[in-house]
Order: C-alpha cells, then sequence, then structure tokens
C-alpha cells in the first residue's frame, strides 16, 4: 500500500481531498496569471508557483488513479 492508499480510508475522504487539491490548484492559476499580468511580477516567485501547481498537479493525478479502477481489457 502507497503512502497515498493509506492517507484516505475512504473514497469519500480520497473524493474530498481531491476536491480541495482542485480548488488549491485553480488558485494557483489565478494568482499565477495575476501576477503575469502585472508585468513587472517577480519572475522567481512565479516560478515557485508554478513549481508548486506542478507538485499539485501530480498528486491529482495520483488520486484520481485510486478512484478510477483498473480496467483489464
Amino acid at each position: 500500500m502507497s503512502d497515498l492508499e493509506s492517507e484516505f480510508s475512504t473514497p469519500a475522504e480520497l473524493k474530498k481531498a481531491l476536491h480541495r487539491l482542485r480548488i488549491e490548484h485553480q488558485d494557483l492559476s489565478d494568482a499565477i496569471s495575476a501576477l503575469e499580468t502585472l508585468g513587472r511580477a517577480d519572475q522567481l516567485q512565479i516560478r515557485r508557483l508554478k513549481r508548486q501547481k506542478l507538485y499539485l498537479k501530480e498528486h491529482i493525478t495520483q488520486l484520481e488513479d485510486q478512484l478510477t479502477p483498473d480496467i483489464i481489457a
């Protein structure tokens, strides 16, 4: 059992965490867009936010994989 699988005991908890991560991911997208729109944004800060957004996306994908049953064709 992976760390992610042991983190959530029920599918409902998994879905709740997934929803929270999706909201956080969208918030980061909005923040990055706002900083880029300013034109004078700190590029280091933008890179850090993008890295954090990518980490969240990877975590979201892992959780989605747990919710989707493996189908053997």
